[in-house]
């Protein structure tokens, strides 16, 4: 899923650059020049937008006033100032009004999708392990499996889209770790048999499974010789 971002930014150069940059490290961004304009599009999906980003200097409603409606709507919601004031009493004011962050132009723009993704990240609720799996979500330390969508989140944050067969060994991995599985198990429990052409795409998966956690000296999945395979986690 993507994170929906509201850029509210009368400067059309700035603005352009800023969503069109955005929208490249995949961000849904809505941008709006006008500060009332932006209030209206809010109050419509108050809770379309994992963060807002406001200029300070904007027609309609100036960003401190916008703010300060957008938390009557949602308080919730967080958002960050872009401005060219640096002036210590803005910064205090943005601050009091519940900003998440205030960055003073011209900035860094990996910098400021650096700064969105940390305070989308602290915003997310905490989900339990036992809500993840009704959601169709496996965790193993840091590791996250997304059962429906096929896709795994390694420790390093990498996104790995697996096949539909990949998935399900995993998550057969997952519900036995640290045990030994019989290869016998795995075959008829993820190929439906047990012959010579599924054995062999059963080390092809092992060997794509160790490169995919290579990066991870807490998981490993080692060969019981002449009986099966054990997925460790410490």
């Amino acid at each position: 899923m993507k994170h929906k971002i509201l850029l509210v930014e009368d400067e059309a150069d700035l603005g352009n650059v800023v969503k069109q940059y955005l929208e490249l490290m995949d961000f849904d961004v809505d941008w709006q020049q006008n500060g009332l304009t932006a209030l209206g599009v809010f109050e419509k999906a108050p809770d379309a937008y994992h963060i807002l980003l406001i200029d300070v200097n904007l027609p309609g409603l100036n960003g401190f006033e916008l703010a300060d409606r957008v938390v009557k709507v949602n308080n919730n919601v967080p958002f960050l100032f872009l401005t060219a004031r640096g002036d210590k009493t803005d910064r205090l004011n943005g601050l009091k009004i519940g900003a998440d962050d205030y960055v003073v132009k011209p900035f860094d723009v990996d910098e400021l999708v650096l700064r969105i993704r940390n305070i989308i990240k602290r915003k997310q609720p905490v989900v339990s392990s036992d809500q993840l799996q009704q959601q169709g979500v496996i965790s193993i330390g840091t590791n996250q499996l997304f059962v429906d969508s096929l896709k795994l989140i390694t420790e390093s944050g990498e996104e790995i889209i697996l096949t539909p067969r990949e998935c399900d060994l995993l998550v057969l991995f997952f519900h036995n770790v640290n045990r030994v599985i019989k290869r016998e198990e795995i075959l008829n429990k993820v190929w439906g048999s047990n012959d010579y052409f599924v054995g062999r795409s059963l080390d092809v998966f092992i060997s794509r499974f160790r490169k995919y956690f290579q990066h991870n000296t807490n998981i490993s999945i080692k060969n019981v010789y002449g009986i099966g395979f054990v997925f460790n986690v410490k």
